[in-house]
């Protein structure tokens, strides 16, 4: 197969998936084309799994239903309706030492009103949306593929993105019933092992394309953490101080780890990698004041602006 195999894969990161969704919609207006129709594979974790499935969920005569600024507007318009919680809520938790940070009402909501009906198996282009199942202690990829073969792996495609954000100290786990009488599926965001699904894409993308050759692969982050720990403060943590930063370091030391591994495996100008530096401030996955949205657009037009000829170049290939 003397095709190029283009793969696009989007990190997780909260409500900082407005930056993968800026940068997305900036190829959607350099190229003229829908996200579905420029790659091949489509991966995304967490917020980055919300956005695959938004971008290839079908809508009217076969076109997708969201263009790339549909799912950047979908953080402004719901953001406050996802990382919704109550007084009660609240002082149950404990600020997420008790329970679940937010309930999972407002997550669900949203959800079922963006994809409705529809199933993975739907999708315009081939997905891997990464989870966690945490009964049986294994990693669990949603497959669009699978989905099309089995009717066992064909989810609502709502319930695959619910499960894939389920962040721990977040959201309580995404229970889905596994077509089996009494049994069911236990899961849990796929950030814990797999925050940049870039590597898993790959992985993929040469199962199900075993004669391809070449390989390009997208790989957009949500912003790197540049807050330094000090360590004269980690120092007297113990796992309550612990929990939130250690939650931070595994997400963005897994997608730090996954773009060495591509640099090194790719060769060069078939790997591209987008990533944004947040400031203090601008690293919380659910803050959704209009301060920190506008904050994160900001963000988002300075890793346009700054990468405009690598995505030059990016769009050529995918529109050739």
């Amino acid at each position: 197969m003397s095709k190029t195999i283009r793969i696009l894969s989007i990190d997780g990161g909260g409500i900082r998936g407005i930056l993968p969704a800026m940068l997305l919609a900036s190829l959607e207006r350099r190229t003229g084309q829908p996200v579905s129709q420029l790659f091949d594979l489509i991966a995304g974790t967490s917020t980055g799994g919300i956005l695959a499935l938004g971008l290839t969920r079908p809508g009217e005569n076969g076109k997708p239903a969201f263009s790339a600024e549909d799912m950047a507007a979908l953080y402004e318009r719901e953001g406050d309706r996802i990382f919704a919680s109550n007084f009660w809520h609240k002082l149950r938790s404990l600020g997420a030492i008790g329970d679940q940070k937010y309930p999972s009402r407002g997550v669900d909501e949203v959800l079922q009103r963006y994809f409705g009906e529809t199933r993975l198996s739907e999708a315009l282009t081939s997905l891997v949306v990464p989870s966690y199942e945490i009964e049986r202690r294994v990693p669990f990829f949603f497959k669009s593929a699978a989905a099309k073969r089995q009717p066992t792996h064909d989810f609502p495609m709502w319930q695959v993105a619910r499960a894939t954000s389920a962040a721990p100290t977040y959201f309580e786990p995404a229970r889905l019933d596994a077509m089996r009488p009494g049994d069911y599926w236990a899961l849990i965001d796929g950030g814990v092992f797999a925050n940049n699904p870039a590597a898993c894409a790959l992985v993929e993308a040469r199962t199900q394309f075993p004669d391809a050759a070449n390989f390009l692969v997208c790989s957009i982050g949500t912003g790197a953490l540049t807050r330094r720990i000090a360590y004269d403060d980690a120092r007297n943590w113990g796992l309550a101080r612990w929990a939130k930063p250690v939650l931070d370091i595994v997400l963005d030391s897994v997608s730090e780890t996954v773009d060495y591994q591509l640099t090194q495996l790719l060769p060069a100008g078939s790997y591209y990698r987008f990533q944004a530096s947040l400031q203090r401030g601008s690293e919380q996955m659910d803050e959704t004041s209009p301060g920190h949205i506008r904050g994160l657009r900001l963000v988002g037009e300075k890793l346009v602006r700054d990468n405009a000829r690598s995505l030059d170049t990016l769009a050529g290939q995918l529109a050739a």
